[in-house]
């Protein structure tokens, strides 16, 4: 039997779905945005990890770590400031290529801490407005659980930041997030198909009948019947039928790939999501309190295991990637260290020479740059050769460093586990960040007998 025609057009798909959908490129690679020309693009700690693996992106992580240091503060604090910075510098190089938004996203490990998801979300923003970026091009991306939803309901409603609600797998989670007011959801329309394929009979499905894209396909229907503000952008995708199964919703995030074999496609594109088709239909209003929000996330297997192995992955990414930073911090460093050796050696010498150190850190500027050295540096170190000292290290800090008491937070979590984070800080006088990675590593640690 001979197959039907498929009707064609001079169109790629690719065009025709533009027409239709905002199409989001889902990658952190610059030329592949400037290919594809997508109006908006996504992020996160895969896509930043990926791209901070390529030699051409070296210099981003070194004005990173650089404008990390100038802001002081522990080692680990360091590190929270070049991961951020990191993730903002890509952002603002993004927002050169594309002419509408960028989603960045904040710390997965802060999943469950909605005032520590709420600072950091407000610390990338500040970041993105010194850079002059108005916050309006700015999505942040927060984990979809109930803190994260209830994050993004305060981050809009009192500091009028746009939310991107990520690792939504769930319809319940959808109504959640409208209710609450955020501007975007992203259900993950090719993890939901991952799991039924592993976890029922069957092993492929025809478009329509993909249950990521009828999971979607619900939610659209839902908000566009009711008139909800949030708007849906379907990610994660496998292949091209997911896509065009989709055709219409709002927005759709697509990895460079799929987007490279939608342009080489030109069969007619059919909608298949509109807002009039929803408002026809007839559809029960459902709302959704935490306990419902969490009795309904319980209900779901599906949903459950792909919240928490989203957020698993997405902050294993992010520790690989604070590797990478921390590497670097230690090299640059070291070669401060060296450098800082270099110059007081040259210092040494005008001393030797009579000069006077003013003007040895004048001679030193003027032929490795302004700023190399300070005058009250200079005066600082001939002051020291003139008492015959002559050691050229830095004189050892008084006082021990500081370490971080686990056995004291132990106790204060038995005491009360109902705490957060910010509590724990408070009593133990560090910062929360500190708090939720320690309790991270501490979750990985197998439970001893008592």
């Amino acid at each position: 039997m001979a197959e039907p025609d498929v009707k064609k057009t001079s169109k790629s798909v690719l065009d025709q779905l533009k027409e239709k959908t905002i199409v989001v490129a889902d990658t952190g690679d610059f030329h592949a945005m400037k290919k594809y020309k997508p109006t908006d693009s996504t992020t996160n700690p895969s896509l930043i990890l990926a791209a901070a693996n390529m030699s051409e992106y070296d210099e981003l992580m070194k004005k990173a770590v650089k404008w990390a240091k100038s802001q002081g503060g522990s080692d680990e604090e360091q590190l929270i400031s070049a991961l951020d910075r990191l993730n903002v510098l890509f952002g603002c190089e993004i927002l050169k290529i594309i002419p509408g938004r960028v989603s960045t996203e904040v710390d997965a490990r802060l999943s469950f801490d909605k005032e520590g998801m709420i600072q950091r979300a407000k610390n990338i923003i500040t970041m993105y407005k010194e850079l002059g970026i108005d916050k309006e091009r700015i999505l942040i991306k927060l984990s979809s659980t109930w803190e994260g939803i209830q994050a993004a309901k305060e981050l809009e409603s009192k500091h009028g930041i746009h939310c991107n609600m990520t690792l939504l797998f769930n319809f319940h989670q959808a109504v959640a997030c409208a209710e609450a007011g955020v501007t975007l959801i992203s259900p993950f329309v090719g993890r939901i198909l991952d799991w039924f394929v592993k976890n029922t009979d069957k092993k492929s499905f025809e478009p329509l009948e993909d249950p990521g894209v009828k999971s979607v396909t619900k939610i659209y229907n839902f908000y566009k019947k009711f008139n909800y503000k949030t708007v849906v952008m379907g990610a994660s995708f496998r292949n091209t039928g997911q896509i065009t199964g989709l055709s219409g919703c709002d927005l759709l995030t697509i990895s460079p790939k799929l987007l490279e074999e939608l342009s080489k496609m030109n069969h007619i594109l059919q909608t298949q999501l509109s807002e009039d088709k929803a408002q026809d239909m007839d559809l029960e209003k459902v709302t959704v309190d935490e306990k419902t929000f969490r009795f309904m996330m319980n209900e779901d297997e599906m949903a459950t295991e792909k919240l928490a192995d989203g957020i698993r992955r997405f902050s294993a990414d992010a520790i690989k990637l604070e590797k990478i930073l921390q590497d670097k911090i230690h090299t640059t460093k070291e070669c401060q260290l060296e450098k800082n050796e270099h110059l007081r050696h040259l210092l040494l010498f005008a001393f030797n020479q009579g000069a006077k150190a003013t003007k040895a850190a004048r001679d030193i500027c003027a032929v490795y740059g302004e700023g190399t050295i300070t005058e009250r540096t200079a005066q600082k170190w001939f002051a020291r050769f003139k008492e015959g000292k002559f050691n050229l290290t830095d004189s050892p800090r008084s006082g021990r460093p500081v370490q971080f008491n686990e056995e004291r937070l132990h106790q204060l979590i038995h005491e009360d586990p109902h705490q957060s984070t910010r509590q724990l800080a408070q009593q133990m006088g560090c910062s929360h960040d500190s708090i939720a990675r320690h309790l991270h590593s501490m979750v990985k640690e197998p439970k001893t007998e008592k």
